[in-house]
């Protein structure tokens, strides 16, 4: 539309009536475009009275608009965004800005109750916590001022939906928002995996599907796959805040010797600037190490999943209020976890995957100051997770006892009744319900239980299927490993090797890691990139893919069934086995 068409609309009536057939075709566009300008403008508007005078925010963050004003317009969104970005003031506007309540599926009591205790400490006290430590007078008030259109957030845990009058008084509720924090949670190939968390997607849709909020603070491309198709989220907008936090310095050390590692971990832990985090992978070495750190003064505390919760609970008040203490924990310590001043965060253990790593790492410097993340490495350490990760494969038999107790029983059955009927431990039980799900044989239901809706259910053919999805899971996260292994072992830029997991593209050096600052770097020129970054391709053998990073004369792919390969581009390109497939 031309300024002289919009001219023309402000011109007088006598020549509006004298050019009226005209005028249509010119007058319209610069209406609707004036309305749609004022629309976002009133909207953008309202969004920063809100954060102003109901938040106390001066301003907020681009990505928090734009994540806000998706939800406001009615799409389901996914937004991984860092830990300390504002996550939880997008959904707390955003509800004010619609109409109807706010469903908040957190996976933590304490984080929970932060919240609700966060929203009326800011005025809104029409918020509750529905969980295990509920009482049942409390319970009872929840649903009823749910049920009277009186709570503008529910908070509460998938578990809560395995109790009818939960799903019977939402589902009257209405909710016009339901957002899934921590959502990477639902993801078998997320670093925090619940099987509990499997059922929201049903949830979702007994409610009639309300818009879905999804907030992650890491997810790789994959794992965004699989929090949409869970979900079941309506061609969601994927907002991807960048992964790159500039202030942590990268680096790994590389050992033969157990022994010199742990006194090499010691003596850095007791030099480095306090406070910061040891991860490990066992308890023993997490209660063994605190100990030796004890032994040298320092105020060091141990953290893990086999202490009871009052303890753990303990612990974590007083590493979050310590201005010079130190936690040695394993992967159970940090979801929820937001101390800004964490100066270090070491691995004695190395973990399973890149995207553990970076959850974990992601814990230091949310102050913006500089901080530390050093992996303490031997190549011997990742036989500890090639043995867990066979804890909860299952074989052809296994599945073909879950499909037979599932298509004899009438009706639905829970987690618990299968594995007494099969003797199988809740890991396998809940693997091969998952992977009968992913082929149709059966469905889950809100509560959690399952149902088989396929008279073919314990049928070779949907084993077989069922087998093979379990061995292309196995196969990805054999590869995961490999990623992490080559992070440990990369002759290039750290930083530049773990944004291309996550999809983001960096030009290296970063100057801050430790190959980078000993002028280890390779830089790649276009002719030794043949294939686009991000780019999709096609093996003659492994199948389809995304080209994830280069280094040197490899490549690595990202493959939809197998995971992670790294291939010799000179050979793909020789034999012809990888050619690009052209999108849209």
């Amino acid at each position: 539309m031309s300024k002289a068409g919009c001219a023309l609309h402000r011109r007088g009536h006598s020549h509006q009536r004298n050019i009226y057939a005209q005028g249509i075709r010119w007058h319209a566009p610069c209406v609707i475009r004036t309305l749609v300008m004022t629309r976002k403008n009133t909207q953008q508007n309202r969004m920063d009275r809100i954060a102003r005078e109901r938040f106390g925010f001066e301003r907020l963050y681009p990505a928090q608009r734009r994540v806000i004003e998706s939800v406001v317009g009615g799409r389901d969104t996914l937004a991984v965004m860092p830990t300390g970005s504002g996550k939880s003031a997008i959904y707390q506007i955003a509800r004010l800005m619609l109409d109807g309540p706010t469903v908040v599926i957190s996976p933590l009591l304490a984080l929970q109750r932060d919240q609700v205790d966060s929203l009326e400490e800011r005025g809104i006290e029409d918020a509750a916590a529905l969980n295990s430590a509920a009482g049942a007078t409390d319970r009872r008030e929840a649903l009823q001022a749910l049920a009277e259109n009186e709570l503008d957030f529910l908070f509460t845990a998938p578990e809560q939906f395995h109790r009818d009058d939960v799903l019977r008084r939402l589902a009257e509720a209405k909710p016009t928002l339901f957002v899934v924090d921590e959502a990477h949670c639902i993801s078998q190939w997320g670093d925090d995996f619940r099987p509990e968390y499997l059922r929201l997607g049903p949830v979702i849709k007994s409610l009639d599907h309300p818009r879905v909020l999804a907030l992650t603070a890491t997810a790789s491309s994959r794992v965004r796959e699989e929090i949409i198709e869970r979900l079941g989220m309506h061609d969601p907008a994927v907002l991807v805040e960048g992964f790159d936090r500039p202030n942590i310095w990268l680096g790994v050390e590389r050992y033969h010797d157990d022994t010199v590692k742990r006194r090499d971990l010691l003596a850095a832990v007791e030099a480095a600037e306090k406070p910061g985090i040891v991860y490990v992978s066992t308890h023993d070495h997490a209660e063994s190490l605190a100990a030796d750190l004890q032994g040298r003064g320092l105020q060091a505390m141990f953290y893990h999943g086999g202490m009871n919760a009052a303890d753990r609970e303990r612990v974590q008040e007083t590493f979050m209020h310590g201005e010079d203490a130190v936690i040695v924990a394993t992967a159970a310590f940090g979801m929820g976890v937001d101390k800004p001043d964490v100066r270090f965060v070491f691995h004695h253990d190395i973990p399973d995957s890149l995207d553990t790593y970076y959850q974990e790492i992601g814990r230091a410097g949310r102050d913006g100051n500089p901080s530390r993340a050093l992996l303490f490495y031997r190549q011997e350490d990742l036989n500890l997770h090639r043995f867990f990760a066979g804890s909860g494969q299952v074989n052809a038999e296994q599945v073909k006892q879950v499909a037979q107790v599932v298509q004899s029983h009438r009706g639905s059955i829970g987690t618990q009744e299968i594995q007494e009927a099969t003797d199988l431990s809740r890991a396998k039980a809940t693997t091969a319900m998952t992977r009968l799900e992913e082929v149709g044989a059966v469905e889950m239901l809100p509560s959690g239980e399952i149902r088989s809706t396929s008279k073919e259910a314990a049928s070779g053919g949907v084993i077989t299927e069922a087998l093979e999805r379990e061995g292309h899971r196995r196969a990805t996260d054999a590869s995961r490993l490999e990623m992490m292994r080559g992070y440990a072992e990369v002759r290039d830029c750290r930083r530049e090797y773990l944004l291309n997991y996550f999809g983001e593209e960096f030009d290296a050096p970063c100057g801050n890691c430790d190959n980078c600052q000993a002028g280890i770097v390779i830089e790649e020129t276009a002719d030794e990139m043949p294939f686009p970054l991000h780019s999709r391709v096609r093996h003659s053998t492994l199948g389809e893919g995304e080209v994830q990073r280069y280094e040197g004369d490899k490549m690595v792919v990202l493959f939809d069934d197998v995971g992670y390969k790294e291939l010799l581009t000179t050979l793909v390109l020789e034999t012809g086995a990888l050619v690009r497939i052209e999108l849209g």
